[in-house]
């Protein structure tokens, strides 16, 4: 039985590896492809803050740090940025749509969580990730 698991998953593994990455290539320049893998990675550090002050009940703490870090109001982070290092205005524009939408989210769910019910801020929950996947899904950078 630990064999054909072993084998099963070394044959997964291998099709992930040769399997076509059928995304859009997003052919960014390498300063703004930097400065968009950093923004991603602090992107997900803030979802996860997010998810475990919602959890735990902080709601209030839960939206404001989902609007300041991931809603309309982070907009323009890298308006300081020289040109060739802003993702925005190198990204396809399906996917900086895609990215605006993100702000949406996050300004929406930011909203639903001031108003401290429990439920509703839950249920919005997924919203903060949906532009994420679906970008992440449809577009890559290298």
């Amino acid at each position: 039985m630990k064999k054909k698991l072993t084998l099963c998953l070394a044959v997964l593994v291998c099709s992930a590896v040769e399997a076509e990455d059928v995304r859009q290539l997003a052919p960014l320049p390498a300063a703004a492809a930097e400065s968009l893998r950093d923004q991603m990675r602090a992107n997900l550090l803030t979802l996860n803050e997010i998810i475990s002050l919602t959890v735990s009940g902080k709601l209030a703490e839960a939206g404001v740090l989902a609007e300041q870090e991931l809603g309309n109001t982070a907009m323009g982070k890298n308006r300081k940025l020289p040109f060739e290092a802003r993702p925005g205005p190198h990204m396809p524009p399906a996917m900086h749509a895609i990215a605006m939408d993100g702000h949406k989210a996050a300004s929406a769910f930011a909203l639903i969580a001031a108003t401290g019910d429990r439920e509703k801020t839950l249920d919005s929950l997924p919203t903060l990730t949906t532009s994420c996947v679906s970008c992440h899904f449809a577009y890559r950078i290298r």
